[in-house]
């Protein structure tokens, strides 16, 4: 239900809020185009100049709804609506700040590689079990991580599939600050105003530089969706997909 997506203003601010708490945030393909939606929508809004994604207490992301994935997997059709959200958080031409408390499972973890300010709690794991499900890296994380994280601490993050704790994540480089729970939202929406309150079109050319240049990243998201769509339907994910939501119904 796209009421699982909050979208809000304040000022200038656009803030996309995860609102399914009692699936920790798991992601469905309607949930995927809302923030789509929300993305384009407030890139082509003058009066936006920041994006923010927050989840609910606890609760960041609990990655995709696996259940779609499988339903893919045995021989269903869509889930367009991921690969149009990884790429418009490619294409996002504003800042993107991000809120992460508590569970921060695949997407959950790789939507923040594309912001450029993420605060994080005490109590957050950054997790992506992408090979663990039969499954690769998405959201361009593959060319992300390593040069943000250098190579061998990506592999432990998008290989192994290891947690990341927010004091780890933080000296790893994959979030900025780590903040008392209780001070999450504040602290996110106070560099979020400050943000907006730069001029626009110096922050864009600053912020340009400073990132992957958009066609590399584009491209690898594209190769990433190309082997993510055959490993759904290969026999290792059915088997590892099935396994776990077998595991899941179980406890």
């Amino acid at each position: 239900m796209t009421d699982h997506i909050l979208v809000e203003r304040q000022g200038a601010v656009q803030i996309i809020r995860m609102n399914r708490p009692d699936k920790k945030n798991a992601l469905t393909r309607a949930m995927y185009a809302k923030m789509s939606a929300a993305l384009t929508e407030g890139d082509a809004d003058p009066a936006v100049r920041v994006h923010v994604f927050l989840g609910v207490p606890g609760a960041f992301s609990a990655g995709n709804d696996l259940a779609d994935f499988l339903a893919i997997a045995t021989g269903g059709e869509g889930g367009n609506e991921v690969w149009d959200f990884l790429m418009a958080l490619a294409r996002s031409q504003k800042p993107m700040v991000s809120g992460v408390d508590g569970i921060a499972v695949g997407i959950g973890t790789t939507l923040n590689l594309h912001c450029d300010l993420t605060f994080a709690t005490p109590r957050t794991l950054f997790r992506t079990p992408f090979v663990d499900l039969g499954l690769v890296p998405e959201a361009g994380s593959s060319l992300i991580a390593p040069e943000l994280l250098g190579r061998q601490c990506a592999f432990a993050l998008l290989g192994l599939g290891e947690g990341f704790s927010a004091e780890r994540a933080k000296a790893a480089g994959l979030i900025y600050d780590v903040v008392a729970e209780d001070a999450l939202e504040s602290t996110v929406l106070t560099a979020a105003d400050g943000i907006a309150g730069k001029p626009p079109q110096a922050l864009k050319i600053a912020r340009d530089l400073m990132r992957e240049p958009r066609e590399a990243l584009i491209a690898r998201i594209q190769v990433e969706a190309e082997h993510f769509r055959e490993r759904l339907t290969s026999e290792e994910a059915r088997a590892a997909l099935t396994a776990f939501m077998t595991r899941k119904k179980a406890s």
